[in-house]
This record gives C-alpha cells, sequence and structure tokens, in this order.
C-alpha cells in the first residue's frame, strides 16, 4: 500500500528546543462515508480513503447484515460525494432492523453489565481453533508490522492490522479508526476467498470490547497487539475463546487469556 495515498501536505511549525523551523508535512486524510443500504441512510463512517468496498463489505459481514459477499447485489462508491449505495439480494433484513440496538447482559458469570449491541449478540460466536505458536512468532509478527505501517512512520495518525500465517503477514490495512481496520481486513478476506480460522490478527493498538467481538466474529482466536486490552475486553475473550497478547514490542508480551495456543 503506497504510504503517501491518503495524506496530504500541511505547512506546520516544528518547535525543536531553541530551533524554530517552518515546513510541510504529510497529514493522513480523515473523510466521511455514509453507507446507504437498500435505499436508506444506515450509518456515517469517518475513516482513511482507500479500501472502501473492503470497509463496507467488512461492517455489513461483521453486523450479520451478509452472512456472504454474494449476498450483496450492488455496490457503488462515490468518493466525491462521499457516499456509497449497497443493496442485499434479500433485501431489508432482521440484523439491518436491529442495527444500533443495545443489548445488556452481563460477562463472564461476573455480575457486571457488558455492552453488546443486539447484533453482536447474534454474530459473535466462540472461537475454537487448533492454533499454536511460540512468543518468539508473536513478537516477529509484531515487528512485521511495525516494519509494514510506513504510513504511521510519517504521519502517526493511522492504526494497522494484518492476518499473519507461516511466518508472514498474509494480508494488512490501515486506516483512521481502530474498527475500520478490522473490517477491511475482513472485507479483504471474504471478497477474495481468504480463510481467517488458519490465520492470526496483528495489531497496532488498544484492543477493547469491540475489538475482540470483531475478532470472533472473524472466527479468528489470537490477536497480538502492540498496546494494552481494557478489561471488559478480557472477560469476553475470555468467554469467546479468544488469546488476547498485548504488549507485543521490544522482545516482550503479556499473555492474558488462553495461554494454551501459545507454547515454547
Amino acid at each position: 500500500m503506497d504510504a503517501l495515498k491518503g495524506t496530504a501536505q500541511y505547512q506546520v511549525i516544528k518547535v525543536r528546543g531553541q530551533e524554530i523551523l517552518k515546513t510541510e508535512e504529510p497529514v493522513v486524510e480523515e473523510i466521511p462515508l455514509t453507507i446507504y443500504l437498500n435505499g436508506k441512510e444506515l450509518v456515517t463512517m469517518l475513516a482513511a480513503a482507500g479500501e472502501e468496498e473492503y470497509l463496507v463489505t467488512g461492517f455489513l459481514a461483521t453486523e450479520g447484515i451478509i452472512q456472504d459477499v454474494k449476498d450483496i447485489a450492488t455496490l457503488t462508491v462515490d468518493m466525491q460525494q462521499g457516499v456509497i449505495h449497497a443493496t442485499t439480494v434479500s433485501g431489508e433484513t432482521a440484523a439491518e432492523k436491529m442495527f444500533l440496538k443495545r443489548y445488556l447482559t452481563a460477562c463472564c458469570g461476573k455480575g457486571r453489565s457488558a455492552f453488546y449491541f443486539a447484533n453482536d449478540v447474534l454474530t459473535a460466536k466462540i472461537v475454537n481453533t487448533e492454533i499454536k505458536l511460540t512468543p518468539q512468532e508473536a513478537m516477529a509478527y509484531s515487528e512485521m508490522l511495525e516494519a509494514a505501517s510506513e504510513t504511521f512512520r510519517l504521519t502517526g495518525g493511522v492504526h494497522g492490522g494484518a492476518l499473519a500465517a507461516e511466518g508472514k503477514l498474509v494480508c494488512w490495512s490501515q486506516d483512521i479508526g481502530r474498527h475500520n481496520v478490522f473490517d477491511k481486513l475482513y472485507g479483504r478476506c471474504l471478497k477474495e476467498g481468504i480463510s481467517t480460522q488458519d490465520k492470526v490478527l496483528v495489531f497496532s493498538g488498544r484492543v477493547s470490547s469491540e475489538i475482540i467481538l470483531k475478532v470472533s466474529k472473524m472466527n479468528i482466536s489470537v490477536i497480538i497487539a502492540r498496546s494494552a486490552p481494557t478489561s471488559l475486553a478480557l472477560d469476553m475473550a475470555e468467554e469467546l475463546g479468544v488469546t488476547v497478547i498485548g504488549f507485543a514490542r521490544d522482545e516482550r508480551l503479556n499473555v492474558y487469556t488462553h495461554p494454551e495456543r501459545i507454547v515454547g
């Protein structure tokens, strides 16, 4: 992916101790994208430019609105207007009607409320795969993602994520929104027929409960993050069978849940 695509040059005054320098630097572009589904406005996302078809496809899949890429009848992108029109083969679905409806439940038998949307209850699933990896492999994947994230090094303004297997990154994406990264990856997998259950996911950012829900919907059992998880994310990961690895950088990492997948 071209690091300069989706960036714009802005004037900046840099202060470095006693030195003041006026120059230009690349800044990541943020664009609003409004999705119209079956003729009705569904949601407006704030995203980085690029991979819009993957983004919408993955988003519709993780929301349970489609089960397969073949469920999309038409998908047109108008970047000038910032509008994406999609129609589904079956027309309006129950998941579409329940979009953004809140659902409250107790998490992991601990008695405290967990925040789910109704569609999460329908689409999140317990993950059970035979994947095993060593701490060294997990750290290597994190380093590969860091090496691939040229746009972040230029702007500091995007998150990055990748699917990895057999010692390499299979596919990767970037966006200003953490959730958008996962939707772009999933959309690409659906459109290109890439299996997810035999891959691990490596991610540059913080692991929240929403991220764990995305991972479980993608049928991925291991997430390797360079940053921290939240408490609710770990409770959900324990319940959904997801191995969470955090702070995977500088030759160290923390294994928080389901350590049986980490060997050696």
